[in-house]
């Protein structure tokens, strides 16, 4: 995952560099939810079986109660990736301390705005 994160930033660095020019915001914050959410269903793929999925969301600081719901549904992932528990453990700090940039953030200081 650290390696995905790596080439995610410099390909996220490289796209701002080149359409970071435009004024045009409205974009933005979508495309930044989507990699969020994206970046979470990967990291729930990877935690396979439910008690590792679990396990890891107690981990992260989410509910009991939310993690054994989460844990054991038998939803998709891309679904998954948007439920209570695995935003309450997966937040977005967490998601930066792993190294996901944040592509809001970088047209904001490419603008000036930060």
């Amino acid at each position: 995952m650290a390696y995905r994160l790596k080439k995610l930033s410099e390909y996220v660095r490289g796209w701002m560099g080149y359409f970071g020019i435009s004024d045009y915001y409205r974009p933005i914050p979508e495309l930044d939810h989507w990699l969020r959410r994206r970046i979470r269903m990967c990291d729930w793929k990877q935690w396979r079986g439910v008690r590792n999925r679990i396990r890891q969301l107690l981990a992260l600081g989410s509910s009991k109660r939310a993690a054994i719901w989460t844990g054991m549904s038998s939803k998709s992932d891309w679904h998954l990736s948007r439920s209570l528990g695995t935003q309450t453990g997966m937040t977005n700090d967490w998601l930066k301390g792993q190294g996901l940039i944040s592509i809001r953030d970088q047209w904001m200081k490419a603008h000036g705005y930060a």
